[in-house]
């Protein structure tokens, strides 16, 4: 049984048409746990860290501008850690081919993707290809103490306590 951890990023434009109950309904198909979750802004920094190896591509600033919500103007994405057997597989198949032209039309990108006129791949979705892919943006994306299983080897470390934001 081989269990794995995928990251599952259900992007601006996903949350702004408001997909994400329709996206997690047929994420939830694959009968895998939700493990993390958290609704998030994109910084550009954490984007060109999430896009680092895709940086010599010609659409690479429109793809930060679309993860950023600089596209959509809502700078919103839902993260999840999904984890089970087989777990970047069979999220990767729901999730269907990067390009929605060439999508199936029963998969996500299929049904809620379009190509803007840019030429970028609006596709709703983003799911980890490998599990070395999984690995390095799941720790990008989460802190260990924000995923319910334990992934990956932890360390404590001190904090020295800074300022920080606390409810009012």
């Amino acid at each position: 049984m081989d269990m794995q951890a995928t990251l599952v990023i259900i992007k601006p434009d996903g949350l702004k048409k408001s997909l994400t109950g329709n996206i997690l309904t047929r994420l939830s198909e694959t009968r895998l746990k939700i493990i993390a979750a958290k609704v998030l802004r994109v910084s550009r920094e954490l984007a060109e860290t999430h896009y680092a190896h895709l940086k010599a591509k010609p659409f690479y600033d429109e793809l930060i501008r679309y993860i950023t919500g600089e596209l959509h103007g809502d700078n919103r994405v839902m993260a999840l850690v999904y984890w089970g057997e087989n777990a970047i597989q069979k999220i990767h198949d729901l999730a269907g081919a990067t390009n929605p032209e060439q999508a199936l039309p029963t998969t996500i990108r299929g049904q809620y993707g379009r190509i803007l006129t840019s030429g970028v791949f609006e596709n709703a979705i983003h799911t980890s290809a490998d599990p070395a892919e999984a690995e390095r943006e799941i720790k990008l994306w989460f802190q260990p103490q924000e995923i319910v299983v334990d992934l990956y080897p932890t360390r404590e470390v001190a904090a020295a306590e800074g300022k920080k934001r606390i409810w009012a």
